[in-house]
């Protein structure tokens, strides 16, 4: 067995003799991979903090926003680029760190980095500011007087690893908003916002000491508390008891962003029901089931599809199930641990037992292949599947009859994948942000979001920021001040 090395992270002012090591290890077919990650100290990291908000002061809140875009355009242009060095490491290292087909994550990566060039940081912008100069300077306002938009001094970031690259939307944002950043690496995939911070830094010398990415076992209270009392803002994704143990040692002055488990769900109107759209219908949702093993919050685990069509709702689920069995083919599921396999085992189980209670009830694939579709002809509320390619269809009479039992789950909805005519879109759309829908997209986009969508109904950069104002009376008073006044 083949095994290869990488070191994870970027720790400016650090020399490698000075930090102790930790070795994550990765494994795929005939390959293994060991990743040392740093471990600082509390000290350590309490001076490395400081380095990093100086290093904004007498940076990165300089430069203008317009700079900073150019920035991030001009790396991420050398990792869509697959002759760079810096690319070819993710083609090569990704899939073994995290198990999903090598295709699967090159195909996935270059469709979310292309997020983040330069015309769609600009939109990315633009949604949060109407005045992207905000951020640059002070500006007047409507009501009188001025304003400025100021980023934190240091936000820490505790990131997940769930998706290759995730890291890369909340690092970006801090760059927008001229924040001095410190990222918690995940130890599902330790890798990639190392390689973006020393590309950022190999690209302007002059940012080294304005971010840091670093490692530290989750858990570790003393320090996590030491770390976030001298945070502005500490913004975690990951499980919801995850990010409550995280709450509890942030500082109550010290602002806490957290994005936890949500829910999403596809809908397909009677509309899509055709013998000529059905299949194409089929094919566009089981992309979105496919791609990650479904393990992205925007990820459908349901699809509720409509009776009436020329296509019933059992055809569709049956040709779900064809889809999904021919991208198994193309892009293999990833080999599961204990805990997931077993997950998927009780979830086979309750669908065997829902063909034994519900008539008309199905189980779609083989009991051994790495994908199932199962069908409940009985309307019926959220409910997740065991992810890793496992998905219910339900057939219901009408989609906004199952809007009310969708309400129940509000806390946890995020994105709904959907297959509609016009007038339904607009009409559902409606009753889904009022159920607690976030993002309704189309079907086959639900797993890549649109630059500066507003992740779980909130503002990418207005979150991040805190307004300070210039009233008109300062104005004024100014004026009786002033060296020319008689």
């Amino acid at each position: 067995m083949t095994t290869l090395h990488a070191v994870a992270g970027y720790l400016p002012g650090f020399k490698a003799e000075e930090l102790a090591w930790q070795t994550l290890h990765f494994s795929a077919a005939s390959e293994r991979l060991e990743v040392a990650v740093p471990v600082l100290t509390q000290a350590q990291w309490a001076a490395l903090a400081e380095r990093v908000k100086q290093g904004s002061r007498a940076y990165l809140k300089t430069r203008t926003v317009s700079q900073i875009v150019a920035l991030v355009d001009s790396a991420i242009a050398r990792l869509l680029d697959r002759s760079d060095p810096y690319r070819q490491q993710a083609d090569r290292l990704l899939p073994l760190v995290t198990g999903y087909d090598a295709e699967m994550v090159r195909l996935g990566l270059t469709s979310y980095l292309k997020t983040f060039r330069q015309p769609q940081l600009q939109r990315f912008v633009a949604e949060d500011f109407a005045n992207p100069k905000l951020l640059d300077e002070f500006q007047p306002r409507p009501k009188g007087g001025f304003a400025k938009a100021v980023g934190p001094a240091l936000l820490v970031h505790v990131w997940a690893g769930n998706v290759p690259g995730l890291p890369l939307w909340s690092l970006i944002s801090s760059l927008l908003v001229k924040a001095g950043s410190i990222g918690k690496l995940p130890s599902a995939e330790p890798l990639f916002a190392g390689w973006f911070a020393r590309l950022l830094v190999e690209l302007d010398p002059a940012l080294a000491d304005c971010l840091a990415v670093g490692w530290w076992k989750g858990g570790d209270a003393p320090l996590e508390q030491a770390l976030f009392a001298q945070a502005d803002l500490v913004l975690a994704y990951g499980g919801n008891s995850a990010l409550q143990a995280l709450r509890a040692q942030v500082p109550i002055t010290t602002r806490f962003l957290g994005y936890g488990h949500k829910l999403s769900f596809g809908m397909v109107s009677r509309a899509a029901l055709d013998a000529r759209k059905a299949q194409s219908t089929a094919q566009q949702a089981a992309c979105d089931v496919v791609r990650y093993d479904q393990q992205g919050c925007y990820s459908p685990q349901l699809f509720y599809v409509e009776r009436g069509g020329k296509v019933s709702p059992q055809a569709f689920a049956q040709y779900l199930a064809q889809a999904i069995a021919s991208l198994e083919h193309r892009f293999p599921r990833r080999a599961l641990p204990l805990g997931e396999s077993a997950e998927v085992a009780r979830w086979h189980q309750t669908q065997e037992l829902r063909l034994m209670t519900q008539p008309g009830a199905s189980l779609i694939g083989e009991s051994d292949a790495p994908w199932r579709v199962a069908f409940a002809d009985e309307a019926q509320g959220l409910a997740p599947s065991a992810l890793n390619r496992t998905v219910l269809v339900v057939a219901v009479d009408e989609l906004a009859q199952v809007l009310p039992e969708i309400a129940r789950s509000r806390a946890y909805l995020q994105t709904v994948g959907l297959a509609a005519a016009p007038a339904e879109l607009f009409a559902l759309a409606e009753q889904l942000g009022q159920a607690g829908v976030t993002r309704i997209c189309a079907l086959g986009a639900m797993t890549s979001p649109e630059a500066g969508w507003h992740h779980d109904g909130r503002f990418n950069l207005l979150d991040l920021i805190q307004m300070v104002e210039i009233e008109q009376s300062a104005e004024l008073a100014a004026e009786s001040f002033a060296p020319y006044v008689d």
